[in-house]
């Protein structure tokens, strides 16, 4: 993510931030470290945005640099960054795309959005271990490489470490090894079939805590398949919830951030943790904390 923002943002460049929630404003905020002058597209937490908005914004304002969440896990969203990228390419902007919990869980096509910077993580969709950040670069934004103030996100530097062996740092070795284990693992499942198994298993949560009276914050069609934000009943205790799930059932989940603190709880169904088993097990304990 720092790598991306270190790549493109420079003192008194324009950067224009799709905030949905959590991590669109962490880029905000990575970007004025950089220097950059920040504008945001505000879209309600818990609804996609709306690429019109982005359009005006651009219309009235411009852009060097458009910065958006593709899935997004504090809300459960996933935007419509292939139409954002359009837009922005439109109006000559690079853009920056945060795929963390989409890659390996929907499809990822950065060729076919036009993306420029596209950054996520190993341990979601892709099964592996934590520690390690695939970032893959356009053309353009590849041309920018070497100019970053920091030595450690500098993307130059990262290159001539990976491709041609050059000395930058000290990486683990294990975490490479197990998640070539999880790359194999992938490819023999499939693709499109890995993302089948997380929608179907995504849309089998949605239709449990349906029978349950509960319902997930963001409309049908703005849903992401592998983080599931589920709105608390009125009147429920959602902390003393996820307390008996993990200390009676060993199920964690995760608690609403910024202004959905308390109204929802996160559940992860992602890599090979998005099965029919592990959704029956979560619905069958939620049932029996709630009494429903």
């Amino acid at each position: 993510m720092e790598t991306a923002v270190a790549t493109l943002a420079r003192p008194g460049a324009r950067a224009l931030v799709v905030v949905t929630g959590y991590f669109g404003d962490r880029l905000c905020q990575m970007l004025q470290r950089y220097g950059a002058t920040v504008a945001r597209v505000e879209t309600e937490w818990g609804r996609a945005c709306d690429p019109s908005a982005v359009e005006r914004a651009l219309e009235s304002q411009g852009a060097d640099v458009v910065a958006m969440v593709h899935a997004d896990t504090s809300t459960g969203v996933l935007n419509p960054v292939d139409e954002v990228c359009g837009i922005a390419a439109r109006h000559g902007a690079l853009t920056i795309v945060d795929a963390v919990t989409s890659l390996g869980a929907h499809p990822v096509d950065v060729g076919a959005w036009g993306a420029d910077i596209v950054y996520s993580c190993t341990q979601k969709g892709l099964g592996a271990p934590s520690g390690l950040a695939p970032i893959v670069f356009s053309a353009r934004a590849g041309g920018h490489a070497g100019g970053s103030h920091s030595f450690y996100f500098d993307i130059a530097l990262l290159e001539d470490y990976w491709v041609r062996r050059k000395y930058h740092h000290t990486i683990s070795a294990p975490l490479i090894y197990a998640l070539r284990e999880a790359l194999v693992a992938v490819c023999e499942e499939g693709l499109e079939a890995r993302w089948q198994r997380h929608h179907e298993q995504h849309l089998a949560l949605a239709a449990g805590l349906d029978t349950m009276g509960l319902s997930l914050l963001p409309p049908a069609a703005e849903r992401l398949w592998s983080l599931n934000a589920v709105v608390v009943p009125n009147g429920v205790d959602e902390a003393a919830v996820r307390k008996r799930l993990l200390a009676e059932f060993n199920i964690e989940i995760g608690a609403g951030l910024g202004p959905l603190a308390g109204r929802i709880w996160r559940v992860g169904l992602m890599g090979w943790g998005s099965t029919a088993t592990n959704v029956l097990l979560f619905l069958t304990a939620l049932k029996r904390v709630l009494h429903v």
